[in-house]
């Protein structure tokens, strides 16, 4: 049974192919939804492209979305294209290299104000225009991190802007439910992608996480594309306004040591 025949999905943030967006997207194309993909920045279109080669995507759109003028003119073209939409995927988060390197009480208004309006603000822009598009209802899904909860070393910006997108997950479910729009935000353990690697020091996150998670392993994109599949099915037709974890187990833990360390 294929879990999305018939659904028409939006998919911002594919970078490459290391994307969660990327693990995402064939979850959904396996379970027969229609995709659109969105990239953030020119450079990345000689690599998304290809992917939406690779599984039939016909709609691939540049979109700034710190730019109101060029995300009104994708959701036209979306509109034009699609008609309508079931689902939408915001796999957005941006911050200054320099903000991700030292301290957050150094973190500057500019860097700030960027972190916050590329990875949270961008969420409530989109919502407002894929709402008219989904007269029947539909889903709207978003990717945070632990580091929105619980300081994370040279996160930093980018937890307090995860944070807001948490926040702004609840309040959109409050908006949009009774319009029969469900909006939830999945929370992936460290996974290496182009987002991560401007995290100073992210290859000790994921070895730290990997022996300290419950299951003793990292997460990888086609899990986040699995645990989004079933959120924007029927089968979570009854959850909004969650933060659902693929973090491993990771954070249930109060004391993040094997216990094998602990004599």
């Amino acid at each position: 049974m294929k879990l999305l025949e018939g659904k028409k999905a939006l998919i911002f943030g594919i970078a490459n192919k290391r994307s969660i967006a990327w693990g995402i997207a064939q979850a959904f194309h396996e379970h027969g939804a229609e995709l659109g993909f969105s990239y953030g920045i020119p450079q990345l279109e000689r690599r998304v492209r290809p992917l939406a080669q690779q599984i039939g995507v016909g709609f691939v759109e540049k979109c700034d979305v710190s730019s109101d003028e060029e995300t009104d003119a994708v959701f036209q073209k979306a509109a034009d294209h699609f008609g309508q939409i079931d689902i939408l995927v915001h796999s957005i988060g941006y911050a200054l290299r320099e903000d991700l390197e030292g301290r957050f009480v150094d973190t500057s208004r500019e860097g700030f104000k960027t972190a916050l309006d590329i990875s949270a603000y961008s969420l409530v822009a989109l919502a407002r225009r894929a709402a008219p598009l989904m007269p029947d209802g539909g889903s709207i899904i978003s990717m945070t991190y632990y580091g929105a909860e619980k300081v994370v070393p040279h996160y930093n910006v980018m937890g307090v802007a995860k944070a807001a997108l948490e926040a702004s997950t609840r309040y959109l479910a409050a908006d949009l439910g009774p319009q029969g729009i469900r909006v939830n935000a999945i929370s992936a353990g460290p996974i290496k992608t182009l987002a991560a690697a401007g995290v100073s020091g992210f290859r000790k996150m994921l070895r730290y996480s990997e022996e300290r998670n419950p299951l003793r392993r990292n997460v990888d994109q086609r899990e986040v594309g699995n645990t989004a599949l079933w959120l924007c099915s029927d089968l979570g037709s009854g959850v909004t306004g969650e933060v659902v974890y693929v973090d491993a187990g990771y954070h249930i833990l109060g004391m993040p040591e094997p216990p094998e360390k602990w004599d």
